[in-house]
């Protein structure tokens, strides 16, 4: 998608580019096309030597069919990959995490990591000596994280004059994030959480009218009976700085850590001012304290009604991280909680309204956790992507003319998407490329399957194809929590 966006005016659709296949030659990908011509390697050679031609038809027979039948959504041979990281993580036993402990003991963590488990594990802690604030630093991806709280109005409650006007503003704030060029993403998070009702019974002490009237004594007995029984909208934006983009103003500003928390302070600054002047209201960076809440409950949701009770139990980021983890093929048991991550595979291919995501948002009975991660493309490397595609949408329909073949509807979308997003970036937008993860919690497997059911439902009402990440939980359960 790109960050150009209609200002004024009423409320606009909106049509969303269609998911590039990557094909080299008739539609077929590199994978596609190299397990063919390996499956075919044997025939080759059986007919210069004249024996074998049978068990290699064999071979080509199967190499086609796992290069060309969809199982579960995708090619056959797709699954090879994630089977064989599935083997591996199973044969080293690393599809169970178990909090470091000697006998009945924690054992400390090493100073400045964070106590999660996968691919979280190599995270590290970086405290803003300035703002106090709790970075993340991944070392592989080479970023430095800062995390900090939205509150914003119902937007489904505007008026439609008024949602285009914040549509566009929006807009205007990944346009913001974009042209830095310091930005590796920009992570917006919404979860759903089990609501203790101390939030609400402090609105009551503090703005209710206490006169010992019918009304009054019936406005809070509903407030202790249905506090409890709520649920909370907790919404989230991560902004991940680029160390490798930005590694000569992070040498200006004194280099290392300490220099890009100087950077990434600054790109919050802006972020912040961008948020406030779309109407949106960012609190301060999470410290220390808020990012372990933040872990805990991503993790075990159940926990957050005792921690919002009682605000100075676990703040600490040394045990903030799950007692015991245990990934199956198609759940992650965290705790006492089970999760399921969806992937948003297909954004609506038809044009559609903003806030077309609110069968998924507002609906109730569902903890979840929908985060949607924007990574900006650098225009030489967006410039050079879309022309492969476009010659290769090209020469595609090229070959099937020479073959008697015509292109059909999808192909003819694709390449219109292509050439809107070149117009988009000649005209001096940018590119972002989007992933969309929806994360279902419960506390048993057989809740977690309902709630999984009416997720997908939603889904289909809100227009999006969603599917479900087979063997790749864990990897996908780490990057709803954290960016990376």
């Amino acid at each position: 998608m790109s960050d150009q966006a209609q200002t004024g005016g009423p409320l606009r659709a909106v049509k969303f580019s269609r998911l590039s296949k990557r094909a080299l030659l008739l539609g077929l990908t590199a994978t596609q096309l190299a397990t063919i011509g390996i499956g075919g390697l044997p025939l080759v050679i059986a007919l210069y030597t004249g024996t074998g031609a049978h068990y290699a038809i064999v071979l080509l027979a199967g190499a086609a069919a796992a290069a060309l039948v969809p199982v579960g959504g995708r090619q056959a041979i797709t699954w090879v990959p994630i089977a064989g990281s599935w083997a591996w993580r199973t044969v080293t036993g690393q599809r169970d995490f178990r909090a470091r402990t000697t006998g009945r003991v924690a054992r400390p963590r090493p100073a400045g990591t964070l106590a999660l488990p996968g691919d979280a594990a190599a995270l590290r802690q970086y405290t803003d000596p300035i703002t106090g604030a709790v970075l993340v630093h991944d070392p592989h991806a080479a970023t430095l994280t800062a995390l900090l709280p939205v509150t914003h109005p119902a937007f489904m409650l505007l008026d439609p004059g008024e949602q285009q006007r914040r549509v566009t503003a929006w807009g205007r704030v990944l346009a913001t994030v974009s042209r830095s060029g310091h930005i590796a993403a920009l992570q917006v998070t919404e979860r759903t959480l089990p609501g203790s009702g101390a939030s609400l019974a402090d609105w009551w002490q503090a703005h209710g009218t206490h006169d010992e009237s019918f009304a009054s004594r019936t406005y809070a007995d509903l407030i202790g009976r249905a506090g409890p029984a709520g649920e909370q909208h907790a919404t989230t934006i991560a902004l991940s700085l680029d160390l490798n983009a930005a590694a000569r103003t992070i040498r200006a500003a004194g280099g290392g850590l300490r220099g890009g928390a100087t950077v990434l302070r600054q790109e919050v600054e802006t972020l912040t001012i961008a948020l406030r002047a779309a109407d949106l209201t960012p609190g301060e960076p999470y410290d220390a304290g808020r990012l372990a809440v933040h872990l805990r409950t991503s993790y075990d949701p159940a926990i957050g009604p005792a921690l919002e009770r009682h605000p100075t139990l676990g703040r600490e980021l040394a045990a903030a991280g799950p007692i015991a983890v245990t990934e199956t093929w198609g759940q992650l048991r965290a705790d006492g909680a089970r999760h399921c991550v969806l992937w948003i595979a297909q954004w609506p291919q038809s044009p559609t309204y903003p806030g077309f995501l609110a069968p998924l948002l507002l609906s109730s009975g569902v903890e979840r956790t929908i985060s949607l991660t924007y990574r900006p493309v650098r225009t030489d490397a967006a410039m050079r992507e879309l022309r492969r595609r476009r010659t290769g949408h090209l020469s595609d329909a090229t070959q099937r003319a020479r073959m008697g073949q015509t292109s059909d509807a999808t192909d003819q979308a694709e390449l219109a998407d292509v050439l809107q997003q070149e117009a988009d970036l000649a005209a001096g937008h940018s590119l972002l490329t989007t992933t969309g993860l929806i994360t279902i919690s419960a506390q048993d497997a057989e809740r977690l399957e309902h709630d999984v059911a009416a997720v997908e439902q939603a889904a289909i009402q809100a227009g999006v194809e969603t599917r479900r990440l087979w063997g790749q939980q864990a990897q996908a359960f780490a990057r709803t929590v954290l960016p990376s």
